[in-house]
């Protein structure tokens, strides 16, 4: 979002941004941005499988993340028009957090006595609520920031998000098998509370910024400008394709370890805290290697190691029960303490190196936004990439259930090629940085 800075000139920005209520807001606003994610992504699919859903319904289920991927597509309105209280993105913020109070209270409803077709209507309906609010919170973002701001805040967003991921899909896990799932989403409601009065107390930017006049300039503008770039349709689908074999290797992970006889508590503290820790310190490292190297090299070096991490777990596989069946001594979900070392192993390796290549990725999005359109076009890059977790699901779920995990997890290695063989197209190998075309500025 901001170029790094150097000497102490950049010193001097932290310490006054360190008191900043500007930043305090737009980090907060972030963890109401991460929990319904991780709801929708991770709790959801969990709490499916040990209700006895089968794994083809589970891999449809992840079609509930459609909203995400699409959201570019009313980005504009948000940008155009804007609600009779409080401010522009804030109002937009305040009125998606209450529909996904209401969502979430008729999901712990539902949990009593759940059937399949109500909890999918309500997951896409928490799931559309949010995306939308994340638009506004990220155009406020954008709106509120001082220049000096943008890094500090920028790190703390990302780390902030993913805890609320995590913690309201992972660490769910856990709480639900422990104490009821409708007292995990009641929960989560609540905690929407507390972020509302965020958004409440949150200032306005100092200067307003003028909407656009038309609809049809919010709508048309930021797309037209992308698709006169040289380079653009290759650019586009390394952007698609650069995370599939990730977003394969992921999609289905807690219904993996779950078939592999890990206990739900063993399945939430590896992709609760050590996948929290390890994604998070990825994607900061990422993103500063980034810097030091040159994109082009990053996106290289990070893209090999996230396809090649998923060997750990074809090991964890290899390792485990037999046909996947629990019974005898490890019945009930528990395994030998070497095997749930392995698989704390490999899902810190596959974490830690997912979080570098979207560090990476992310360097590349921001320095190819132009910053006159960087709401919608931001939106834009955003869907894309989240475009293959959309289908991910349900193909994973077909793929395993034809040929198994172990080979299932051999194809998202392979996944991986494509998105490098289009890297090469505009980011030869070797070289440090892609030559975009792209005035940053907007204004050229």
């Amino acid at each position: 979002m901001t170029e790094a800075r150097k000497g102490p000139s950049a010193i001097a920005s932290l310490r006054a941004a360190a008191g900043s209520w500007r930043i305090g807001a737009v980090v907060l606003q972030s963890f109401s941005s991460g929990l319904p994610l991780g709801l929708v992504w991770i709790a959801l699919p969990a709490w499916l499988k040990y209700r006895g859903v089968d794994i083809k319904t589970i891999g449809l289920f992840t079609l509930a993340q459609a909203p995400w991927t699409f959201k570019f597509l009313w980005a504009p309105l948000m940008d155009r028009y804007r609600l009779p209280f409080l401010g522009r993105k804030r109002s937009w913020m305040l009125f998606f957090q209450i529909l996904l109070i209401g969502g979430m209270v008729g999901l712990a409803r539902e949990a009593v006595n759940p059937t399949v077709p109500v909890v999918a209507a309500l997951a896409i309906f928490i799931a559309f609520c949010s995306a939308s609010q994340d638009i506004a919170i990220d155009g406020y973002a954008v709106e509120v920031l001082e220049k000096d701001e943008l890094g500090v805040a920028v790190g703390g967003r990302v780390a902030l998000y993913r805890v609320a991921m995590l913690a309201a899909g992972a660490v769910a896990i856990t709480v639900g098998q422990r104490f009821g799932w409708p007292v995990v989403f009641l929960g989560l409601a609540l905690l929407y509370v507390p972020l509302a009065a965020v958004v409440i107390a949150s200032p306005e930017p100092p200067a307003q910024i003028r909407p656009p006049t038309t609809l049809k300039a919010a709508v048309f503008e930021p797309f037209v400008s992308l698709f006169r770039k040289p380079r653009a349709p290759e650019i586009i689908a390394f952007i698609l394709l650069y995370k599939l074999g990730d977003n394969m290797a992921t999609a289905l992970i807690r219904p993996f370890l779950i078939e592999r006889c890990f206990s739900p508590a063993d399945v939430g503290l590896a992709t609760a805290t050590i996948g929290l820790i390890c994604i998070i310190a990825g994607t900061v490292f990422g993103a500063a290697l980034t810097r030091r190297i040159g994109i082009g090299r990053a996106l290289w070096v990070f893209g090999v190691l996230q396809a090649i991490a998923c060997v750990g777990y074809i090991a964890v596989d290899l390792a485990g029960v037999p046909g996947g069946t629990c019974a005898g001594p490890i019945a009930g979900g528990s395994q030998p303490l070497a095997h749930r070392i392995l698989m704390y192993a490999a899902t810190a390796v596959e974490t830690g190196c997912q979080g570098m290549a979207t560090g990476a990725l992310d360097v590349f999005l921001i320095r190819l936004t132009q910053k006159r359109f960087s709401a919608t076009q931001y939106a834009l890059f955003s869907s894309l990439f989240g475009l293959p977790r959309l289908f991910a699901g349900p193909i994973c779920g077909f793929l395993v259930a034809a040929v198994g995990w172990r080979t299932f997890y051999w194809i998202t290695i392979a996944a991986g090629i494509p998105g490098l063989l289009l890297l090469a197209r505009f980011v030869p190998l070797g070289v440090r940085e892609p030559v975009l075309d792209v005035d940053s500025s907007g204004d050229g």
